[in-house]
């Protein structure tokens, strides 16, 4: 690192030339399977996902007719807490839903 990207200040030294950049988007995706009902899948969406119930029940509907849909795509740490929190209110009621994270 050359001078003129330093300051000095006392006994620290400051780098004005940090770069971050945006964490990896991952999605959160609900497949279809044989047991699960359609307004389980629906109320996941609501419950967990937030979305309006107009929006869970076209995704109810992709994840019925297309096989999956992407539930949400967030951080990896949280994509990973929603994915388990669909499953465990899944296992819960009795169904065995499959949820998975995937990168976007």
């Amino acid at each position: 690192m050359s001078e003129r990207e330093r300051e000095y200040q006392g006994d620290a030294v400051v780098d004005h030339h940090t770069r971050t950049r945006k964490p990896r988007p991952y999605n959160v995706v609900l497949h279809n399977d044989d047991y699960t009902t359609m307004d389980f899948v629906e109320t996941i969406l609501v419950t967990i996902f937030h979305h309006s119930h107009a929006l869970a029940a076209q995704l109810m509907l992709e994840v019925h007719t297309k096989g999956k849909a992407v539930a949400g795509t967030f951080t990896r740490e949280i994509a990973e807490t929603k994915q388990a929190e669909a499953v465990a209110l899944a296992r819960q009621q009795g169904h065995p839903l499959k949820c998975t994270v995937e990168p976007a």
